[in-house]
């Protein structure tokens, strides 16, 4: 039963990570926090919703559509919402990502409903593992967040706006001196956390056989939680911070009680954060 919870914990933390790594992304490289991280999440779960269980459309396409979907949202609010304010400092952008977190949210509630919509279930046969039954779809949850993750970082360590993403996180006054276009660069890490999002979203509708329109809530502070823990400029520490979180909460489950996973989950956070204030891998100088 140890290794069922740890297997589960280590699939939901994979869907906090890839929220986790959006906020890294974004405060890394244009020191900022998006508080509406969770709901472009949640937006993406809904267009997977609408993939498959209205149009009846296979789930690989979900997900490259909410994919889709989330670059194209973060494209569009890192220029209208982020670009105008980047100059007037941390706070104006920082409400305006709670406003839009609101206006998301209780726009999918006014149009579609509070309540839960139905997300049709894939890959229902289980693997035994010591004792364990691991599901597929768990096994490809989790291959396909290492998937994303190695993608992700053979574009920010192998490409020419990766290096850019880089040495703008590192020193933004030098990149853009040695002629970085920092406009582009800000708004391609926007796009790439947002599309992150949207793919976390779908992957839990699939695997909660779920979706609403409040799910983006509680997913973003997680995956805060998850950014912080591990380091806040740290991509590494944000996967790790998030995959204990996971394994944390699953087995305050099965060892406690439900009511309890997200009061231990976070009171480790806080004891960690408490010994090691930047984080398990973070630090001052850290690059995306």
């Amino acid at each position: 039963m140890l290794l069922q919870q740890i297997v589960n914990g280590l699939t939901q933390g994979s869907l906090y990570a890839l929220v986790a790594i959006g906020f890294v992304i974004v405060f890394g490289t244009m020191n900022l926090v998006t508080f509406a991280h969770g709901e472009v999440y949640m937006l993406g779960a809904f267009v997977g919703y609408f993939v498959m269980s209205v149009w009846g459309l296979p789930w690989p396409l979900a997900l490259a559509l909410a994919m889709a979907a989330g670059w194209i949202l973060g494209v569009l609010t890192e220029k209208l919402a982020f670009r105008p304010m980047r100059t007037v400092g941390h706070m104006p952008p920082l409400l305006i990502t709670i406003g839009l977190s609101i206006i998301m949210k209780e726009a999918v509630m006014v149009t579609l409903g509070a309540e839960n919509r139905p997300v049709p279930s894939i890959y229902e046969q289980t693997v035994q593992l010591g004792g364990a039954q691991i599901s597929l779809l768990q096994i490809v949850i989790l291959g396909i967040v290492v998937l994303l993750i190695v993608g992700l970082q053979l574009f920010i360590q192998g490409t020419k706006i990766g290096r850019a993403m880089r040495a703008t996180a590192q020193d933004y006054e030098a990149a853009c001196a040695m002629g970085v276009n920092a406009d582009r660069v800000f708004n391609i890490a926007f796009a790439l956390a947002s599309l992150l999002g949207g793919a976390g979203g779908v992957l839990v509708g699939i695997y909660y056989n779920a979706v609403s329109a409040t799910m983006g809530g509680m997913a973003g502070l997680k995956g805060f939680a998850a950014c912080i823990f591990g380091g806040l400029t740290s991509i590494p520490g944000a996967i790790l911070g998030a995959l204990i979180i996971g394994v944390t909460e699953n087995l305050t489950v099965q060892y406690l009680a439900s009511g309890y996973r997200d009061i231990i989950g976070f009171l480790v956070m806080v004891v960690v954060l408490i010994v090691r204030p930047q984080g398990l891998l973070g630090s001052k100088m850290r690059v995306v």
